[in-house]
């Protein structure tokens, strides 16, 4: 098969990002019902992905076939059209840096679907751990070593390498418009999130909730902040910095277009 001409690749380039432009002014437009219900259903799609993490995990002692099953959890999010946090860092920052606009919109976005993340994930992190009593080890364990990361150079590296991974992962999705084809980078990104240990601000805080629910986790809440403020900042700088900046400057006539438009 032969490789696509650099004019095809170039008019693949142009529907990608007009693709996300297009969703990311829906999703920065949405009334606050939408944007509440989308990302606590979002944080309980993916904490399934976190409970077949611990499964996995307090049976083998593997994080990679773990991460593997953790992929269960973006399956859903993809399937479902629910929202992460961190899936915001490129589509609606795509359309506000194309029109040059909406950057109160932006933050609005931001904060709610990661509270409304964090409130779906920790209710299913309750049942989950009243159900299985068995994954408790595991769950702490799991939870410990993203504290423990957390205000270290090394951690906030990881959460850098967290937030492009999945930034990238949103960009490669809205390269295509087969839901079947995306379903392959949701697979492949999230086991290596996952299974790398890598520091995401949202699913690492399902860890956390996990082990904070067993009564005998070595940290608090406070801890639990600390790691989310870390993470969340190495995300975002991962996210947008690494990846967003970079693909939207790869067509700025198409932004160009956007702003006099």
């Amino acid at each position: 098969m032969d490789a696509p001409s650099e004019e095809t690749a170039e008019v693949e380039l142009e529907q990608t990002f007009d693709r996300t432009v297009d969703q990311g002014n829906r999703r920065i437009n949405r009334n606050w019902a939408s944007l509440i219900m989308t990302g606590v259903v979002g944080g309980v799609d993916v904490s399934f992905g976190t409970l077949a993490y611990l499964v996995v995990y307090s049976r083998t002692g593997n994080a990679t076939w773990s991460g593997l099953a953790f992929s269960i959890g973006f399956i859903a999010l993809t399937l479902g059209q629910s929202e992460l946090f961190t899936e915001d860092f490129l589509v609606p920052v795509t359309a506000v840096l194309a029109r040059g606009s909406g950057w109160l919109l932006l933050v609005r976005l931001w904060a709610v679907t990661l509270l409304a993340n964090l409130v779906g994930g920790w209710v299913i992190s309750f049942i989950a751990m009243a159900g299985y009593p068995e994954l408790h080890r595991a769950a702490i364990s799991t939870a410990s070593h993203y504290i423990d990361v957390a205000g270290t150079a090394r951690g906030f590296a990881l959460a850098m390498l967290a937030g492009a991974a999945i930034t990238l992962l949103t960009w490669v999705q809205h390269g295509t418009e087969s839901l079947g084809v995306r379903l392959v980078p949701a697979v492949a990104f999230g086991a290596l999130l996952a299974g790398g240990q890598m520091l995401h601000s949202v699913l690492d805080s399902f860890y956390a909730f996990d082990a904070l629910q067993t009564h005998h986790s070595p940290f608090g809440y406070l801890e639990w902040l600390k790691m989310l403020a870390w993470a969340a900042g190495g995300n975002l700088i991962g996210g947008v910095g690494l990846v967003t900046v970079l693909r939207v400057a790869q067509v700025p006539h198409k932004v160009a277009t956007e702003r006099s438009s």
